[in-house]
């Protein structure tokens, strides 16, 4: 038996899912597809918009970075993030009653950061982990007419891409492998500004999102922020 390797699944193994269990409520408007970021749902006089992301390697800041990347999927689908569920998977080993104090209140804080409602969840202690893991799961919705999709690119249009490459990817080199990194001679200043991508430029891409969809006729977008 060959044990598939660490990281997401590949494409073909995902597209051969799907295809073999398609879905069929008529109103799910964009279901699970290799690519695209958010499930879109038709809700009446909206589309509810909906994703989940876990974050699994760092520990750092790791209520914040769910709330980023989870927003991050709802806003390239040129909807608004409201509504946002954790699941929170903490090692047994290590948890204290402040250490999860301290996981909420940075949840919390986040939320705020992008007005964001957290309406639910789970939390539990488990076996099997050396490490905290945040699963996110973010509702948004969008006017209909404002539906973007990843898989909408066109023949002529420009494509854009903002901040920097690969600014997640760095980020979390630097602050989870600091010490190799300066035994393998990446010098230390260089590190600390990596270790610094998160904030500066940061990992949001709402502002740009926003922009975009106001000055102009945007056919797809994607969140390309694991680098």
């Amino acid at each position: 038996m060959q044990f598939l390797p660490i990281g997401k699944l590949r494409a073909e193994t995902l597209q051969a899912i799907f295809d073999k269990h398609p879905v069929r409520d008529p109103r799910v408007v964009v279901g699970p597809r290799v690519g695209e970021d958010a499930a879109v749902i038709d809700a009446g006089d909206r589309y509810l918009v909906a994703t989940t992301d876990p974050i699994t390697f760092a520990t750092d800041e790791i209520g914040w970075y769910a709330l980023q990347v989870n927003a991050n999927d709802i806003a390239v689908r040129g909807a608004r993030p409201r509504w946002f569920l954790a699941t929170l998977l903490l090692p047994s080993e290590t948890t204290t009653e402040a250490s999860v104090a301290s996981l909420f209140a940075e949840l919390h804080a986040a939320c705020d950061e992008l007005d964001v409602a957290l309406v639910g969840g789970h939390t539990e202690i488990t076996h099997g982990l050396d490490r905290p893991i945040v699963v996110g799961a973010m509702l948004g919705e969008v006017a209909k007419d404002k539906l973007v999709t990843t898989g909408g690119a066109r023949v002529g249009d420009a494509v854009v891409l903002t901040k920097g490459v690969p600014l997640e990817g760095a980020a979390i080199i630097a602050r989870a492998k600091e010490a190799e990194l300066r035994r393998r001679g990446v010098p230390a200043p260089l590190i600390q500004r990596a270790k610094a991508f998160l904030r500066a430029p940061g990992l949001s891409v709402l502002p740009e999102v926003e922009i975009a969809c106001e000055l102009a006729e945007v056919h797809a977008m994607h969140d390309p922020t694991e680098g």
